[in-house]
């Protein structure tokens, strides 16, 4: 199964992907992570652009060619980027179940922004200007929605949990 997570910087997608990779054993493929290695290799001097996606869709389709169940971690704001992780569930002949993270709190959500840093190595975070500026396209397919305002990491796992064993 390939599980493709969504949502602007700072709602929690990350926390909520790792922790359910970890209690599922599944592979977690984060963009952030490929874009910042990318980077840091010093292999390119201007814009990354979709490289990263590029990569991680290769990574996943390959895992998920082998039986893994692939978590896949990034903003993925366009609906060309969505409907590339759904081509990827199909090439593998996999289901796949979107995952769009929000924080319906915006003063959380600043809060959480502009406090938060980065795990990363060399990863500069976006400022809340940036985060509420940046391109991100409604999402208009069947997808689940994890509103992470005040609920914890756990609970949401749980929720999710329960929405694959359903399905």
């Amino acid at each position: 199964m390939l599980i493709i997570f969504g949502g602007l910087p700072g709602v929690g997608k990350t926390a909520i992907a790792a922790e359910l990779a970890r209690l599922t054993g599944a592979l977690h493929i984060r963009i952030d992570s490929i874009e910042q290695a990318i980077r840091a290799s010093g292999v390119v001097s201007q814009p990354i652009d979709d490289v990263g996606y590029r990569v991680a869709y290769a990574v996943a389709e390959d895992n998920l060619r082998i039986g893994r169940t692939v978590i896949a971690d990034s903003v993925n704001p366009l609906h060309l980027t969505r409907q590339a992780w759904a081509a990827v569930a199909n090439r593998a002949r996999v289901k796949a179940i979107e995952i769009e993270v929000t924080c319906s709190d915006g003063n959380e959500h600043r809060r959480r922004v502009e406090t938060r840093t980065s795990d990363i190595p060399g990863l500069k975070l976006p400022a809340w200007g940036e985060v509420i500026g940046r391109e991100y396209h409604r999402w208009d397919g069947e997808h689940l929605v994890i509103d992470t305002a005040d609920r914890t990491i756990e609970q949401n796992v749980a929720a999710i949990r329960q929405v694959l064993t359903e399905r």
